[in-house]
């Protein structure tokens, strides 16, 4: 398994929700303030506030697209352009990978009901779905990073 994988999933089932597992995986890459970083990621989880719109693991992989690409591209009008092309390729392979990147479809529970806890649990979804996700989004971050 990808180092930047094991560390995610680590980090996910250690405390930190999706969005922030995925940031954790690109700080040595990256070289950001990781504390800083999932703070900001923090609020992201369970697609967004627990609101279950979009994955997590989605909107942790567009902030570091944005981050990547501000180290990366120095032209600030290409950049513009860029990022938000890398958003909509990464938006497209995890949709086709996982048929949706809204995490109420995704887990088919709603998590902010006892009832919808209760399914995540005893259906395993942190690991049959969450930890696919973060699989998925950083191989296909990995794979638009090395474009």
């Amino acid at each position: 398994m990808n180092k930047k994988i094991s560390l995610a999933i680590d980090a996910f089932y250690n405390g930190q929700n999706c969005a922030q597992s995925i940031i954790k995986a690109y700080v040595n890459e990256l070289k950001f303030d990781e504390q800083q970083a999932l703070d900001m990621a923090l609020g992201f989880g369970g697609g967004m506030g627990k609101m279950q719109k979009a994955c997590g693991t989605v909107t942790g992989a567009y902030m570091l697209i944005g981050l990547r690409n501000a180290k990366a591209i120095s032209d600030v009008d290409e950049r513009k352009e860029k990022t938000p092309e890398m958003v909509r390729a990464f938006r497209e392979k995890f949709c086709q990978r996982h048929q949706t990147d809204q995490c109420v479809h995704l887990l088919g529970c709603d998590i902010r009901t006892e009832a919808g806890q209760q399914t995540f649990k005893e259906k395993q979804l942190k690991d049959k779905v969450c930890s696919k996700c973060i699989e998925s989004s950083i191989n296909i971050l990995d794979e638009l990073f090395a474009e």
